[in-house]
């Protein structure tokens, strides 16, 4: 019955596989095509697909062999699985049609192997594109909403100095918070040029010899105000094997530690701010520095730390609202550390503090042919600078509510906040409230609370209220016999 049908329809040379059967699933005939991608023999062979049942081709539709019931007639094109003689199997798309006067079916197949694979590719590229226009699109609103800041700090200023004569000190001051929005724009504005020229290639490094030393000293000049002022420790170590002069790009290593130590000094409240150097490699006249910048702040969880040196990435949105920042800090880094052949990378824990390290490769000033750093002293080096048992349990014990160095930590804090508060220096009072924030974090609720109103007050620049509610925090916090009286107070909230 297969020759007739072969004979009536020219099906031996079809894209398709075909397959004949009869009403008890036994193959009668299978096409080239059938023949070549399901393994089997030409037909009269002893190995071919002629005489088989269905059920070892579509195993999933032909349940019990002789019998042909439920398969799908017509024009449907149902999704199957096709077997192959060794067992293999691929997706197909077929269709099964009867003659019901010879009593034969027949089986058109296509493979949709390669066509469900592109889909998912499509879907894969899909997905991309929506994340990359989310995370866009979250980047956009950073930027923005860092630029409407400084820009809205500008012009209430512009229009206090223009609405007429302010009190005496009053000029001035405006004068200084116009200048300081000036500066944000620009390492805002900076940021994104830079970004933009590192992604278009067309970044280039300026080559020339410094003093390795003085350009360190000049990065701690540039923060250690600011970290002393928020009750921070800090610590600048260089390896004695670091040359005293190298060839490299000045500006651009100032640049990833000034990036690094201002995002060690934004997310660190309480604790200490580390920056080690030290030489880790020698070939010829090119050597390889090593830099590690560590913190005892907020850290990061381990499933968060591959979004930090990607393009437009922050942990997550609700770090932009709260710390600000748009999110292309280090990735600059990263690609300027590439530029300069090296590598960056970050060892963190959620609670735990961060440690950023990165490599780069600079011309030696000093002898051409200058020994390798012995592997011992690097060894040396590196664990001389590692962080021990005892700085993590310092550290953590300085974020536990009611130890005496939290107590002694929060006492120093409210202290600066709130002479912040009455030199009416606002960005001052609300960094140091933040450190207040987060060295009450694990307090009772009625503490929490208290802590909630100082912030309130100090945002709204009620300066009476907010003298009002550092009393009450100061003395639920650390003085004595009053917490209870102030719980009281702080349940109205």
């Amino acid at each position: 019955m297969g020759e007739d049908w072969t004979g009536a329809f020219p099906v031996e040379d079809a894209l398709e596989m075909v397959l004949m059967f009869d009403g008890t699933g036994e193959i009668t005939y299978a096409n080239a095509a059938a023949r070549s991608r399901l393994g089997y023999a030409p037909e009269g062979a002893e190995d071919s697909l002629r005489g088989r049942q269905m059920g070892e081709v579509f195993p999933g539709v032909f349940r019990f062999p002789g019998s042909v019931s439920g398969i799908p007639e017509g024009e449907e094109k149902p999704h199957l699985v096709m077997y192959r003689r060794n067992r293999t199997c691929f997706p197909v798309e077929a269709r099964f049609l009867r003659d019901q006067a010879r009593g034969i079916f027949v089986c058109m197949a296509n493979d949709i192997l390669e066509q469900e694979h592109l889909g998912r590719e499509i879907e894969q590229v899909r997905e991309e594109a929506r994340q990359a226009a989310r995370v866009k699109s979250e980047f956009v609103a950073n930027v923005t909403h860092e630029l409407r800041t400084p820009v809205n700090g500008i012009l209430g200023n512009v229009r206090e100095l223009l609405g007429g004569p302010l009190e005496e000190g009053r000029t001035e001051k405006a004068l200084q918070l116009i200048e300081r929005c000036c500066g944000d724009m620009n390492k805002i504005i900076d940021n994104i040029l830079d970004f933009s020229k590192l992604e278009a290639g067309k970044f280039t490094l300026e080559l020339r010899k410094f003093h390795f030393r003085n350009m360190l000293d000049y990065v701690k000049a540039q923060h250690i105000s600011r970290i002393t002022e928020k009750g921070l420790d800090f610590f600048l170590t260089v390896s004695p094997q670091v040359p005293e002069y190298v060839v490299g790009d000045e500006l651009r290593i100032v640049q990833i530690l000034n990036n690094l130590l201002s995002n060690a000094l934004k997310f660190t409240a309480v604790g200490k701010i580390t920056v080690q150097a030290l030489l880790t490699a020698r070939v010829g006249d090119k050597a390889e520095i090593f830099f590690i910048v560590s913190d005892t702040g907020i850290g990061i969880a381990e499933e968060d730390r591959d979004k930090l040196f990607q393009s437009f990435s922050q942990v997550d949105a609700s770090i932009s609202r709260k710390y600000g920042g748009t999110g292309l800090g280090l990735n600059i880094c990263r690609q300027l550390v590439e530029l300069m052949g090296g590598g960056i990378d970050v060892e963190s824990r959620k609670g735990g503090g961060s440690s950023f390290s990165f490599s780069i490769w600079v011309e030696d000033c000093g002898e051409e042919t200058a020994p390798s750093v012995p592997a011992d002293d690097v060894e040396a080096a590196f664990s001389g600078m590692a962080h021990t048992d005892a700085d993590e349990e310092d550290g953590q014990a300085l974020k536990r509510y009611g130890t005496p160095a939290n107590r002694e930590a929060l006492k120093k804090n409210l202290s600066k906040l709130i002479l912040s508060v009455e030199m009416e220096n606002l960005e001052k009072a609300e960094m140091f409230m933040e450190t207040v924030r987060q060295l009450t974090a694990d307090a009772p609720p009625d503490i929490r609370r208290l802590a909630l109103r100082l912030k309130m007050a100090i945002q709204k620049g009620d300066y009476e209220k907010t003298a009002a509610e550092f009393d009450r925090l100061y003395q639920s916090s650390l003085g004595q016999g009053g917490a209870a009286r102030d719980a009281d107070a702080a349940s109205d909230i």
